[in-house]
């Protein structure tokens, strides 16, 4: 079984809905996954706008997720007993912060690319940044999964 990643709150390639952007109530949208591969030992969660108008930005970063987790409910980014590590995101924030494409743009993508880790654990400084975080894991990877939400506004 491959790794596979879903959201209750958008399908694949469909808008993500205005409460997950920054300019609704910016809450992380839940998330769930199942078929880790077998030697999983951790997860890492990155999210990334391609279309972006300077290139990829970067709007959450996760480290640390524990291997027994198969989910991220809404507003993770805000619970309080987290065990995983935010790294800070291009708008310089150590949590999720959503779509915010420009006004008039056409539609971006939101790609949430989970990965699931030989290590079980990362120890690459939260203000290092996602790019920095994600270079570490990819060294990691055992197998990915992705679901690719778009936001107009």
């Amino acid at each position: 079984m491959a790794l596979t990643l879903m959201s209750p709150a958008f399908t694949q390639d469909k808008p993500i809905p205005q409460k997950y952007a920054r300019s609704g109530e910016n809450l992380f949208p839940p998330l769930k996954w199942s078929g880790a591969p077998e030697g999983t030992r951790s997860f890492v969660l990155v999210v990334e706008d391609p279309d972006a108008p300077r290139g990829t930005f970067r709007h959450c970063g996760i480290a640390n997720i524990p291997s027994d987790w198969d989910a991220l409910a809404e507003s993770a980014d805000t619970a309080p007993e987290n065990t995983a590590r935010f790294y800070k995101n291009d708008f310089g924030n150590a949590r999720y912060d959503g779509p915010q494409p420009p006004r008039g743009d056409r539609p971006h993508h939101y790609i949430f690319r989970l990965a699931a880790l030989n290590v079980p654990s990362l120890s690459i400084p939260g203000d290092a940044g996602i790019a920095s975080m994600w270079n570490e894991a990819r060294k990691h990877v055992l197998a990915e999964a992705t679901i690719t939400g778009t936001y107009q506004a």
